[in-house]
């Protein structure tokens, strides 16, 4: 998990280890309006460079990045990660996904349950 975790994660890091909004829209196929709603940040957070730069912004690109990256070895590559980040009900969070967890400010959570089920624990 962490050698897909680091090969996603650098694909979409600029020289100062900022999540470079192009590139991650490059590699999930998504447009802009499409990875604001995926992390649950207003459009304008990703419209102005001051607004991709704010933590806040970046901290949930690098949820979302993490978490997929966290799921890619398993789910066969980035674009299924996605689809699953997006669709799976999660039982142990009420059919919850892990996108709606996300927007409600359970990454933490998210990445923990991932952490779980890599170390041999329900899903």
């Amino acid at each position: 998990m962490e050698e897909a975790q680091g090969s996603f994660l650098g694909e979409v890091l600029d020289d100062e280890g900022q999540i470079d909004v192009a590139l991650l829209r490059q590699g999930l196929g998504l447009g802009l309006d499409e990875l604001a709603r995926a992390c649950g940040l207003p459009l304008g957070a990703l419209n102005t460079p001051a607004g991709v730069r704010s933590q806040a912004t970046q901290g949930r690109l690098r949820e979302l990045a993490g978490i997929l990256a966290d799921v890619a070895g398993w789910a066969g590559g980035v674009p299924q990660a996605l689809a699953w980040y997006r669709s799976e009900a999660i039982v142990a969070f009420g059919g919850q996904t892990a996108e709606a967890l996300v927007k409600a400010g359970r990454a933490g959570a998210v990445k923990a349950h991932l952490a779980r089920i890599a170390a041999g624990g329900p899903a």
